[in-house]
């Protein structure tokens, strides 16, 4: 029996996962008001969610170019260094760096390319004057297995005029953007890579308590569920660049909870911690902890402002025990003055790529994966809704001691 019908549009959460040589990764997102008589889904997705109810979920393997334009080999060619525009951004030089993500339209002299064009290629070769350029989509090559869940359905009000959404367009625009280029390390260190517009200690810039949430609620939410997938009772635990609140289930029994962070008086509010120490990882990366004395280390919203990332990702594997696991959530929204200068130059799901880097480089962790989260509405009782509808996007990063 068909449920859906021209009359009928739909609430779906999607999952897309798929996997490289050095990580796997998954994508959700919730879309809104699927129109099923004029939006655009893949043949073999639809014909499942025909015979599906609320509630219930499909999944579907869809083989390279299903959702993706499939590889081509042409779209990977070389320029002269001299089409590359370093000026494309006003007040600023645009260097290019292998593995790196580019508007299309910095480029010139290249067919069906103009300078309004935002859409990224990849730099795959820097060499002799001449770049390689890969204007495939990241996923173009990649097996994907894509899970539906209908979420809701409901009558639709009158249609008049309106747009054709195509979802698998909308949920494909960044992911993959994380991956390496055939395996090849992507080079993220732009000129003073770390410095900051602030250069103030943290110490000093994090000397009066805030008090703030830097996420909304639902977006808190989706990072305890997600710690929730690997914090156990009785495990011993690192919240790493801690604050007033962490962002656990509530209902754990760990055996410790300790907190590393920049604020005495935020800390000492944090009736979760069973101990903290106020400690400056940019003045002293190194851990006041004891070598594989944790099960698991947390960082929530926080990785975008360590100056020496290296040296912390392998502190933090110092003080794993073998197992752990290390997880790093953010989103994309940041204290400006703070952020490390490169964050700000990458595009969202590139910062995974650069967390993921940050891990690799260490040399201390196995099972990386990523995984990202859009589209969830924002509370209604959030202080920027309704200027924003949506939640404010998760990502994150992990993997497990050696």
């Amino acid at each position: 029996m068909k449920h859906y019908h021209k009359n009928i549009v739909a609430d779906i959460h999607f999952q897309m996962r798929w996997g490289g040589s050095e990580a796997t990764h998954t994508e959700e997102y919730e879309a809104f008001n699927v129109n099923f008589w004029r939006d655009c889904l893949p043949k073999g997705l639809y014909n499942k969610l025909e015979s599906k109810s609320v509630g219930q979920a499909v999944q579907v393997e869809f083989s390279p170019g299903s959702i993706v334009p499939e590889y081509d080999l042409k779209k990977t060619f070389e320029i002269k260094d001299g089409q590359f525009n370093r000026r494309f951004v006003p007040n600023k030089e645009i260097q290019p760096r292998m593995g790196r993500f580019y508007p299309k339209g910095l480029l010139s002299g290249v067919a069906g390319v103009f300078p309004q064009n935002l859409q990224p290629f990849r730099c795959v070769g820097i060499e002799n004057g001449m770049l390689k350029v890969d204007f495939n989509h990241p996923l173009a090559s990649r097996r994907i297995q894509l899970k539906a869940f209908v979420k809701g359905t409901r009558l639709k009000s009158v249609e008049r005029g309106g747009r054709c959404n195509d979802w698998m367009e909308i949920m494909a625009d960044g992911p993959g953007m994380q991956s390496r280029w055939e395996g090849q390390p992507t080079d993220f260190l732009l000129e003073n890579p770390f410095q900051r517009e602030d250069d103030r200690t943290d110490l000093a810039f994090y000397k009066q308590p805030r008090f703030v949430q830097h996420i909304d609620d639902r977006a808190i939410q989706v990072v305890t569920d997600l710690y929730g997938r690997f914090v156990r009772d009785g495990m011993r635990v690192l919240d790493l660049m801690s604050s007033w609140k962490s962002h656990l289930s509530q209902g754990l029994r760990l055996k410790q909870l300790s907190g590393l962070g920049l604020n005495e008086k935020e800390l000492s509010k944090n009736n979760e911690l069973t101990d903290w120490v106020v400690h400056d990882l940019n003045e002293k990366p190194i851990l006041p902890y004891e070598t594989e004395s944790y099960d698991a280390v947390v960082c929530t919203v926080s990785v975008e402002y360590l100056i020496d990332p290296e040296t912390v990702f392998k502190e933090i594997g110092r003080i794993l025990r073998p197992g752990g696991v290390f997880i790093v959530t953010f989103s994309n929204r940041w204290f400006s003055e703070k952020v490390i200068n490169v964050w700000k130059e990458l595009h969202e799901f590139e910062r995974m790529g650069l967390v993921m880097e940050y891990f690799q480089k260490s040399g201390m962790f196995t099972d990386l994966e990523t995984y990202s989260i859009r589209g969830l509405p924002r509370p209604t009782n959030d202080k920027y809704f309704p200027e924003l509808m949506d939640s404010d996007p998760i990502y994150a990063v992990w993997g497990y001691r050696k």
